[in-house]
C-alpha cells in the first residue's frame, strides 16, 4: 500500500495529480478521486476573493498523514494520494485532491469520504476569507462536525 501525502505551496495540477495516480494501475477495480474548489461565495453569501490556509510547518503535514493512515488502516484500499495547498488561493483554484484506490468500489468511496470528512474538521490549517467587506476566521461548520460524527459510529 502507497500512501503519497503531501502540502502544496503552489497551483495544484488536478490532471498531472490524476494521470500519475491511474498510470500502470492495473490491478485495481476502481478509483474514486475528489477535487475540492476555492469558493467566491462564503456560506452565508458574502463575496470571497481569496481564501487563504495558514499552516504550521510539521504539524499540518503531520496531520494530513495521520488522517491519511487512518483512512488507509480502517478500509481495504490500494493506494491513496491526498494533496492539499496551503497559503492564497483565488475562486476556482483547487484546494485538495484526494484519490483512493481498491479491489472494489466500496472501500475506495468510504476511504476517500472518511478523508475528506476529517480534512474539514482535523488538518491543522486555519481558514480565513477576505472579501469586499474585510477578512475573517471560518470554523468549521455544523454539518461537518456531524459528518466527523457519524464514522464514530461505524465500526469498520
Amino acid at each position: 500500500m502507497a500512501l503519497d501525502v503531501r502540502l502544496s505551496h503552489g497551483p495544484l495540477s488536478v490532471i498531472a495529480e490524476l494521470e500519475a495516480f491511474l498510470a500502470g494501475r492495473t490491478a485495481d477495480g476502481a478509483v474514486v478521486t475528489f477535487t475540492g474548489l476555492a469558493r467566491d461565495r462564503s456560506k452565508d453569501g458574502a463575496g470571497v476573493e481569496t481564501l487563504t490556509l495558514d499552516w504550521y510547518p510539521g504539524m499540518t503535514e503531520r496531520s494530513l498523514h495521520e488522517i491519511a493512515e487512518t483512512a488507509a488502516a480502517r478500509f481495504p484500499i490500494t493506494d491513496m494520494v491526498l494533496v492539499h495547498r496551503c497559503g492564497d488561493m483565488a475562486p476556482g483554484e483547487p484546494i485538495v485532491f484526494v484519490a483512493t484506490a481498491a479491489l472494489h468500489r466500496r472501500a475506495a468511496f468510504e476511504a476517500a469520504d472518511h478523508v475528506l470528512d476529517h480534512l474539514k474538521t482535523a488538518a491543522a490549517f486555519w481558514k480565513r476569507e477576505t472579501g469586499p467587506a474585510g477578512a475573517r476566521w471560518i470554523e468549521p461548520a455544523d454539518e461537518d462536525l456531524r459528518a466527523l460524527a457519524r464514522w464514530k459510529d461505524q465500526t469498520p
